[in-house]
C-alpha cells in the first residue's frame, strides 16, 4: 500500500496525534468526518476567568465526565504508537488529546500540545493538585451532580446544559482561594510560547510528519503541516474525511487509524529480519 510504503521510505517520523487516535477508548471526536463541529460549545478561557455562573456551567459538566476521563483505557492504536516508538522510527510524539491516553499506554516522552485535564492549577498562586483529588470534594458539597450521567465530549466534560447549575458549589484554591482550571488550553486561550517554540524544533528536526486522527481545522496543529511544507518534508496523513491540510499531504489514507498502524508495524518486524 502506498501509504505504508511512503512510511517505510523515511528513517523516522513526527507524529502528531488527535481525537480519533482516542475514539477506540470511547473519547468522542469533536468533529464529524466532513470537519464539522458536532457537539455544545465548550466554555471558553475567557469566560471561565470572567464569570462565576461559566465557571459553574464548566465544573457541573466535568463533575460528569471526569468519571468516565479517569477510567477510559489506551486502545491498540496507543499501544501500537508506543511499539513503533520503541523501534526507533517515531521522532516525536505531539498530542493534540487532553486525556492522558498516550502516557497510561507507557509513551513517556510525549508533549501534550493542549495540556492535561487530569492536573488543576490555580491562576493566582499556581498550586497544583490531580484532577482525582478534587472528586471526593464535589461528591461532598455537588452530590446531586456526581450521581449525573451525560454524553461524553473530548475534553473531559459532558453535554448536561440543560441542567440548572446555578447552585453548584465550586472550589477555590486551597492556599491563596483563587480560580482553580485544568491544566488544559481552553478554546480562546494560547498554546505557552516555550511549548511552541520545542515542538517547533522538533519539527525542524524531524525527516518527516504524520498526522493521525485530526482534522487539523485549529492552526495549533495545522501550523505543523507549514512547516513540515516549508522543509520540503513528506507529509501523512491518517485521518478519517475532510483535513484542513489535504491539499499539502504527500499521501492520504481517510481509514481507520488502527489497521495501518498495525500495518507498518508489522512491516517493520518483517524488514528487521
Amino acid at each position: 500500500m502506498a501509504f505504508v510504503d511512503l512510511l517505510m521510505s523515511q528513517p523516522k517520523w513526527l507524529v502528531l496525534t488527535g481525537a480519533g487516535v482516542s475514539a477506540a477508548s470511547g473519547v468522542p471526536t469533536y468533529r464529524n468526518p466532513q470537519g464539522e463541529w458536532q457537539r455544545k460549545p465548550p466554555v471558553t478561557h475567557q469566560e471561565f476567568v470572567a464569570s462565576v455562573s461559566s465557571r459553574q456551567r464548566f465544573w457541573a459538566r466535568n463533575i460528569v465526565g471526569w468519571r468516565f476521563m479517569a477510567s477510559a483505557q489506551p486502545n491498540s492504536a496507543h499501544r501500537t504508537l508506543l511499539q513503533l516508538e520503541h523501534r526507533g522510527v517515531i521522532a516525536g510524539l505531539i498530542t493534540q488529546n487532553v486525556d492522558g491516553l498516550h502516557q497510561r499506554a507507557g509513551s513517556t516522552a510525549t508533549v501534550d500540545l493542549h495540556g492535561r485535564i487530569d492536573r488543576v492549577s490555580c491562576l493566582s498562586c499556581g498550586v497544583s493538585q490531580s484532577r482525582a483529588s478534587l472528586q471526593p470534594w464535589f461528591a461532598t458539597y455537588n452530590a446531586e451532580f456526581v450521581a449525573l450521567t451525560g454524553q461524553i465530549a473530548p475534553d473531559g466534560d459532558a453535554d448536561i446544559d440543560d441542567l440548572d447549575y446555578r447552585q453548584l458549589v465550586i472550589p477555590d484554591c486551597a492556599r491563596c482561594g483563587g480560580v482553580l482550571k485544568p491544566d488544559a488550553v481552553f478554546f480562546g486561550d494560547s498554546i505557552p510560547a516555550t511549548r511552541v517554540r520545542a515542538v517547533e524544533q522538533m519539527m525542524a528536526q524531524a525527516p518527516a510528519l504524520l498526522v493521525i486522527g485530526s482534522s487539523l481545522q485549529t492552526y495549533s496543529g495545522y501550523r505543523f503541516c507549514l512547516w513540515a511544507k516549508q522543509q520540503q518534508k513528506p507529509i501523512a496523513l491518517l485521518t478519517k474525511g475532510v483535513t484542513r491540510a489535504d491539499h499539502l499531504a504527500t499521501v492520504k489514507a481517510p481509514d481507520d487509524c488502527i489497521p495501518l498502524l498495525h500495518q507498518w508495524l508489522a512491516r517493520m518486524g518483517r524488514d528487521l529480519k
